[in-house]
């Protein structure tokens, strides 16, 4: 009754199939592998994270060495020290920050060290608008800093503007946003201080955007293993109803239930 299937047609049509079948579990099994590494990436950070919250304090020299030094997941978080002179006139403010759940703005101070760059210091954060806000003085003299190291900002980070702020505010902290405001070069990231003066409440460590290696295009992977398995699986089925269609007709053609084509 199967016969058929060895006819040029069903053996063009079953070869069809079983290609598609294969291409399905491959692309399946390639998106699997994506958010497999997504969590592995996840994993890995989740060490790194808390691994340097317990680390001992370091200079940031140490941490970031050398102007092209950039903020890495195994340094998120670590706590460090910079020492140096705060900047009082290119203090910026920096709005549309959110901690505990309340909107504020961060206040931020370059903070020059002897090596010539200045790392940005959020000294804190204070709940309100950001336009004609009064924050603490700045302190004079030489001041070393204890704080935790931030990765730069993007235009994907909570609260992050990208432009149209009046002076003295900014809208995103990066390298790239400091460079336009700043006479010097900065180091890469910035560093939320753990104490913050009077009327200032000290940043937490902010995660970077999707950093975690669990972000939405992780699930979407996931979502694409299982789409793909499913075409896999309707694949099998519409072929097996095809078989299982001719092969009634065949039957039914030699019960004389149905007149030859």
């Amino acid at each position: 009754m199967y016969r058929f299937l060895l006819t040029p047609r069903w053996l063009g049509g079953t070869v069809v199939a079983l290609a598609a079948i294969v291409v399905c579990l491959l692309l399946g099994s390639w998106q699997l592998g994506r958010f497999e590494d997504r969590v592995d990436s996840h994993k890995d950070t989740s060490r790194a994270a808390a691994s340097a919250s317990t680390a001992a304090a370091q200079p940031l020299s140490q941490v970031l060495e050398g102007p092209a030094a950039r903020v890495g997941t195994d340094t998120v978080g670590r706590t460090v020290t910079a020492t140096g002179r705060f900047d009082a006139s290119h203090q910026l403010l920096v709005p549309d920050r959110t901690v505990d759940g309340r909107q504020g703005f961060y206040v931020l101070t370059p903070l020059t060290t002897s090596d010539g760059r200045a790392v940005a210091v959020v000294r804190g954060w204070a709940p309100g608008a950001a336009a004609g806000a009064a924050v603490p003085a700045v302190p004079d003299g030489e001041v070393t800093v204890v704080g935790r190291l931030q990765a730069p900002e993007n235009s994907g980070s909570g609260g992050a503007v990208a432009g149209g702020l009046p002076s003295g505010q900014l809208g995103t902290i990066s390298p790239a946003t400091l460079v336009n405001v700043m006479p010097y070069a900065v180091y890469d990231g910035w560093v939320a201080a753990d104490a913050a003066p009077a009327g200032l409440t000290a940043v937490p460590t902010v995660q970077p955007q999707g950093g975690d290696g669990l972000s939405l295009r992780a699930f979407q992977n996931l979502g694409y293993t299982l789409e793909w398995f499913v075409f896999a699986g309707f694949v099998v089925f519409m072929w097996w109803r095809l078989v299982r269609r001719e092969a009634e007709a065949v039957e039914d053609r030699e019960l004389g239930l149905e007149p030859a084509a």
